[in-house]
């Protein structure tokens, strides 16, 4: 470390730079995109708790993907709306990295949930006769537990990569919140090494379980053209349209925001692409599945019935 170095101790998230005129009102539309993902995805979490028939496997990982959801948007967007009406857009350095932390995380964890579910669907369609003794509680508890436990390991990897790292500035990030490769942009150092295992990670946990997922939904895709009932056909599609369409949004974003070549203004295009997997795919997903399955709105209909009659 050279003499003239100093160490960051905060930095000022510049978030969205625009016309201080829209500053309350995109306050108002980002506060109110939040709101609406805590609780459609509370909403989740409810009915799923309170509804026996919804105590299956789909409907265990689900219950997890509300949690994710939740705590993605609860980690990365509630500093953006108070940075729209505050002159103060600092934040400390330590909650900055665990924010960062966080961040991979919840992104790495949603990846192997879904992959799960999309295991769930394979086994339901493909060997129904053998599915409740594939997919036991055990087996279901296992799979989360190793979705949560081995992002947790892979995401401490980052965080030791990118603590070995000397930040002195500048004391700016171009973001709304502390992302990856924003934060890396503040090390006084080489940072290739952390360039090389974020993109082989990318290729670990995106390209990997999505190739995962796609292998399942074509055994299930040819499974599905072999029943002969059109009644048959439909039950099957409905039942895998709505984890097919979080699955296009998720995977769709996360790859284009690591791994597609920028554009010619990259920090625009990633606060737009970290904004739409952080804001707009949590608020999304309970919407997805309440308006295309059947059995989520058969259980609200009965929550809501039976509360009209207490």
């Amino acid at each position: 470390m050279g003499g003239n170095e100093t160490w960051i101790t905060e930095v000022t998230l510049l978030g969205f730079q625009v016309d201080p005129t829209l500053d309350y009102f995109l306050f108002g539309i980002f506060s109110g995109f939040y709101t609406f993902t805590l609780l459609r995805n509370g909403i989740i979490l409810v009915i799923i708790s309170v509804a026996p028939r919804l105590h299956t496997p789909m409907y265990f990982f689900l219950s997890h993907l509300a949690i994710l959801d939740m705590s993605c948007a609860s980690n990365n967007v509630p500093k953006m709306p108070a940075n729209l009406v505050t002159q103060k857009k600092n934040i400390s350095f330590v909650p900055c990295i665990m924010q960062t932390f966080l961040y991979l995380a919840f992104a790495a964890t949603e990846c192997l949930i879904l992959v799960a579910m999309s295991y769930d669907r394979f086994v339901a369609i493909c060997h129904p006769l053998h599915y409740t003794v594939i997919m036991s509680w055990r087996v279901c508890t296992a799979l989360a537990a190793a979705s949560w436990g081995f992002s947790l390991l892979l995401d401490m990897v980052h965080l030791v990569l990118l603590l070995r790292l000397p930040f002195c500035g500048p004391h700016e990030i171009n973001h709304f919140f502390c992302e990856i490769l924003s934060v890396l942009k503040l090390a006084c150092a080489d940072t290739m090494l952390n360039q090389v295992v974020i993109f082989a990670t990318c290729v670990f946990i995106l390209v990997g379980p999505l190739c995962l997922v796609l292998v399942s939904y074509t055994c299930i895709l040819m499974t599905i053209l072999r029943i002969q009932s059109g009644e048959g056909h439909r039950k099957a599609f409905s039942t895998c349209s709505s984890h097919l369409c979080v699955v296009g949004l998720f995977f769709g974003s996360a790859i284009v925001m690591y791994m597609a070549p920028m554009s010619q203004n990259p920090e625009t295009q990633q606060k737009i692409l970290s904004l739409f997997y952080s804001l707009f795919n949590p608020m999304q997903n309970p919407l997805i599945y309440s308006l295309r399955n059947i059995d989520v709105k058969g259980a609200l209909q009965r929550i809501l019935w039976k509360m009209r009659h207490v």
